[in-house]
C-alpha cells in the first residue's frame, strides 16, 4: 500500500470541486480502487503504486485544464481521464488570449484589437492610440497576463501618469496606495477579470504585478517584464522619454492613450503626439490606431464619440 499527498494549487477550492463537490465525486468514482481524502488544499490518495501514478498524472491534467480555462465540469473530467494523453484533449481556441475568472474566452474582437495582437508578436514596443472604450488597455493587459502565465516574462508593470481630470491627488485622503487606488482602478478591474482576487493580491504582494504612477519608473531598468503605460497622452515629453528608456532585456512595452483627452494644463505639453514622429521609422516599434469602430462598450458610446467629433470639427 502506497500513500501520496498532492497539493491542490487553486485559489477557489469550492469552484474547483464544483457545486456539492460533483467534480470531486467524479474523480473519486473514476478510481474506485484508491482511497481519496481531501483536507483543505491537500489531497491524500492511498492504494497501489501504479494506480496512484496514473491518478497523479490525470489529476495534474485536471489542474492544468482548470488553470487554463478557469472552469471545470464533470464532462471535462471524464474527457481528461478517458484520454490517452497526459493533458486534456480540449485545447484553447487559436484566437483566445486566455480565459476570464468566469471561464469566458478573452480574445481580440475588433479589427484593430486583432492588429495589436498580431503586431505584438513581431515588435517589442507598441503604441495603441484611440478613443475611450476601444479595448486598447484591456487587450494590452490580456497580452501581459498571457505572457506571465506562459512564463515569457517574470513580471507585469502597469503605470499611469498621475494626472487626472479636475482633481489633485494631494488633496485626496489616505496614504499613497489609498490615493492612487481610485485613479488606477481601471487597471485593477481588467486584472480582476483575468486573475482570481486572492492570486492577484499575492502577485501584487510579491511584486510579480506592480501598479504604480509613472514617476515611480524613474531610474529603473525593466528587464524580463511586460510594461504598460496607460493614459500616455498625459505624459510630458520628458516623462515619455524617461519611460521608454527604461526598457531592458526580454521586455515588452505597450503604450496606450487618447490624444483627444489630454488632461495636462497645456495640451501642447503632451509627449505622446511628438513621440509618434520621433519613433515612426524604427524597426521593432509598431503603431496601432484605434477608432470609433473598435468601441465595444454600450452601443451608445460610439454615437457619443461620433457626436463629440462632429461638434469639435464644427467649432475648430
Amino acid at each position: 500500500m502506497t500513500e501520496k499527498k498532492i497539493l491542490i494549487d487553486v485559489e477557489d477550492l469550492a469552484k474547483f470541486f464544483g457545486l456539492r463537490e460533483v467534480n470531486l465525486s467524479e474523480i473519486t468514482k473514476a478510481f474506485p480502487r484508491l482511497k481519496i481524502v481531501v483536507r483543505g488544499d491537500i489531497l491524500k490518495v492511498s492504494g497501489e503504486k501504479d494506480e496512484i501514478e496514473l491518478f497523479e498524472t490525470k489529476f495534474q491534467a485536471i489542474l492544468e485544464h482548470y488553470h487554463n480555462f478557469n472552469r471545470l465540469t464533470v464532462d471535462d473530467i471524464k474527457q481528461i481521464i478517458s484520454s490517452d494523453e497526459h493533458v486534456a484533449e480540449q485545447k484553447m481556441e487559436t484566437d483566445v488570449l486566455l480565459y476570464s475568472v468566469n471561464g469566458k474566452p478573452i480574445k481580440a474582437r475588433t479589427k484593430n484589437q486583432k492588429k495589436l495582437v498580431e503586431e505584438f508578436k513581431e515588435n517589442d514596443l507598441l503604441f495603441a492610440v484611440g478613443p475611450a472604450g476601444t479595448g486598447k488597455t484591456y487587450t494590452a493587459i490580456a497580452l501581459a497576463v498571457q505572457s506571465l502565465k506562459e512564463l515569457r516574462v517574470k513580471r507585469i508593470i502597469l503605470s499611469r501618469p498621475a494626472v487626472e481630470a479636475g482633481e489633485n491627488l494631494g488633496f485626496l485622503p489616505g496614504d499613497l496606495r489609498e490615493k492612487l487606488d481610485p485613479y488606477l482602478q481601471p487597471l485593477y478591474d481588467a486584472l480582476l477579470d483575468m486573475i482570481p482576487y486572492r492570486k492577484l493580491e499575492k502577485y501584487i504582494e510579491e511584486k510579480v504585478i506592480q501598479i504604480a504612477p509613472l514617476a515611480f519608473m524613474r531610474g529603473r531598468t525593466l528587464s524580463d517584464a511586460f510594461v504598460i503605460l496607460d493614459e500616455a497622452q498625459n505624459a510630458t515629453y520628458t516623462q515619455m522619454k524617461m519611460f521608454l528608456t527604461r526598457m531592458g532585456e526580454n521586455s515588452k512595452f505597450i503604450v496606450t492613450g487618447d490624444i483627444t483627452q489630454i488632461d495636462l494644463p497645456k495640451k501642447s505639453d503632451s509627449g505622446l503626439p511628438v513621440t509618434f514622429n520621433i519613433l515612426k521609422n524604427i524597426d521593432g516599434i509598431s503603431f496601432v490606431k484605434f477608432d470609433k469602430h473598435d468601441i465595444i462598450r454600450h452601443r451608445i458610446v460610439g454615437k457619443i464619440v461620433e457626436a463629440y467629433e462632429k461638434s469639435e470639427k464644427q467649432n475648430s
